[in-house]
C-alpha cells in the first residue's frame, strides 16, 4: 500500500472522501492508504470462495460480501477484507450502510507481498472486533489456508492448517466446509523453486 495523503484526516472527512472515490482506501490513525489492484489468482480464489459460501449459506439467515464491503474495527482501521460473513442482522456505523461493525467470519487472499501485513497487523485489528469468530487467510500462490479461530471468552486465537487439495476447510462458526478443490478452481500456481541444494 502507498500513503495518499500528507495531513491527518478525521474520520469523517475520510469517509467523506472515500465515498466520492472511485478507488478503495483503508483508514488508521488519521493516515489514509490506497489499495492496489488484486491479481488474476486472487480474483479468482476470492471469487471462489464467494460462490462456495453463498452455495453453503443459501438457506440461512447470512450475508456474503465480497471486497466492496468496508469494515470498521475498534482498533480504528477500517478496510475492506476480501470476503467477510454476516450471520444474522448487520450492523452498520452510519445510515449509509456502507460499513459494517459485526463480522462472523473474514477472509483474506494474501499474496506474498502482502501476507505478512494480512498475518500480522491486519490481524490484530480484525481481533479488536468482538462479533469475529473465525479469521481464514488464503495463500494466492499455492494451496495453503490458515484458518484462525477465537477460543471462547477469550482472545486466544487456534490455527490450523491446510494444504491439500484433498481437505476440506472446516469452519465451525458457520456449521460448513469448503472444498479447497473448490477454494482453488482454475488457479494456476508457479513453480516451486528449488532450495540451496538444487532439490525441492
Amino acid at each position: 500500500m502507498s500513503t495518499s495523503a500528507l495531513k491527518r484526516y478525521t474520520v469523517e472527512e475520510y469517509l467523506a472522501f472515500e465515498r466520492n472515490s472511485n478507488t478503495k482506501h483503508e483508514y488508521y490513525d488519521g493516515e489514509i492508504f490506497a489499495m492496489t489492484g488484486a491479481s488474476l489468482a486472487h480474483n479468482l480464489v476470492t471469487g471462489n470462495i464467494v460462490t462456495a459460501l453463498n452455495n453453503l449459506l443459501r438457506d440461512r439467515r447470512c450475508l456474503v460480501f465480497p471486497s466492496d464491503m468496508r469494515v470498521y474495527s475498534p482498533s480504528g482501521l477500517y478496510t475492506y477484507p476480501d470476503v467477510s460473513v454476516i450471520c444474522g442482522p448487520p450492523e452498520h456505523q452510519d445510515e449509509r450502510t456502507d460499513t459494517v461493525l459485526n463480522p462472523l467470519v473474514l477472509f483474506e487472499v494474501a499474496s506474498p507481498s502482502t501476507e505478512a501485513y494480512d498475518r500480522g497487523r491486519k490481524f490484530g485489528h480484525y481481533r479488536s472486533i468482538p462479533s469475529l469468530k473465525e479469521y481464514v487467510l488464503v495463500a494466492q500462490d499455492r494451496p495453503t489456508i490458515d484458518h484462525f479461530a477465537r477460543q471462547d471468552g477469550t482472545d486466544q486465537w487456534l490455527m490450523t492448517s491446510y494444504s491439500d487439495l484433498e481437505q476440506k476447510l472446516k469452519l465451525p462458526a458457520i456449521d460448513g466446509e469448503l472444498a479447497l478443490s473448490d477454494l482453488f478452481a482454475k488457479v494456476e500456481f508457479p513453480p516451486e523453486e528449488p532450495n540451496e541444494t538444487g532439490t525441492f
